[in-house]
């Protein structure tokens, strides 16, 4: 499988080294556009893929290219791009807010697959939602699982539509996360913890019991009675939370963040 990568930053990398790690790819099956030389460089000393500052040159023999570019560089990037590629290549988009109407009409080119995935992906622990177009074949989808699947767990979806409201959740969930683990850090040492301690104390909790989620098979809520003893300390934190209206403020934030993906791709 030849691989195109428009655009050879964190993710971009993150894809390219995960399809070497998981012999997907050899180098060179890899090739990357990057306007940046030092970037260039950097991938190909690293890697040993191909490199080229033009993206026209790195997708002519591509079987999939895979677009990686920042979004407010996209409408220069599907310009450079508009009619040079062949109708059995596939695109496999991963810019933010970029919706299929958007890249066909900019490519002129209808295969095309959007996905939404997260910065654990760089890891191999993301979270990534996708669709395609009528256009995709069968197998075409099963090399898109191949790639998804070597960034951590992949789910395809029929409508469009849900793409946006992933990028609320997963998307940007990442950040919800760094967000608590900060707060709990800080009001951890506010009460006299030295900071590593409160950073370690901290992390492993919030590790420890997305693991216990996963692997216990229990639901959060029924996990979280368990853990909640009627008069105890626990149950103290959690009535300040409930007066705070943390559920409420979550599902605020969530929906401001879908709304926001929503009008990006009007743009």
């Amino acid at each position: 499988m030849k691989v195109a990568l428009i655009g050879g930053g964190n993710m971009g990398e993150a894809i390219a080294s995960s399809l070497l790690s998981e012999g997907i790819c050899t180098p060179k099956d890899i090739y990357a556009a990057d306007i940046s030389e030092a970037r260039r460089q950097y991938l190909m000393q690293k890697y040993n893929i191909r490199v080229t500052p033009t993206n026209s040159d790195a997708i002519k023999d591509a079987d999939i290219i895979i677009m990686a570019v920042k979004p407010q560089n996209l409408a220069e990037v599907l310009a450079g791009l508009s009619g040079k590629l062949k109708a059995g290549q596939l695109v496999l988009s991963i810019i933010a807010g970029a919706r299929i109407i958007t890249l066909q009409e900019g490519l002129r080119h209808n295969c095309i697959v959007r996905s939404m995935p997260n910065t654990p992906a760089q890891i191999g622990e993301g979270m990534t939602v996708w669709t395609a177009t009528k256009e995709v074949t069968e197998s075409q989808k099963n090399y898109v699982r191949s790639i998804l699947a070597v960034m951590g767990k992949e789910i395809y979806v029929d409508d469009e539509k849900a793409i946006d409201m992933a990028t609320a959740v997963s998307g940007s969930g990442p950040a919800y996360f760094f967000l608590f683990v900060e707060a709990l850090t800080e009001a951890a040492i506010a009460i006299g913890l030295p900071r590593d301690t409160a950073k370690e104390l901290a992390l492993q909790t919030m590790l420890g019991a997305g693991q216990l989620i996963k692997k216990s098979g229990k639901e959060p809520t029924e996990l979280r009675r368990m853990v909640t003893s009627p008069g105890g300390t626990t149950a103290e934190a959690l009535r300040v939370f409930e007066e705070g209206a943390f559920n409420s403020l979550v599902a605020k934030a969530v929906a401001a963040a879908h709304q926001k993906a929503i009008s990006l791709g009007k743009r």
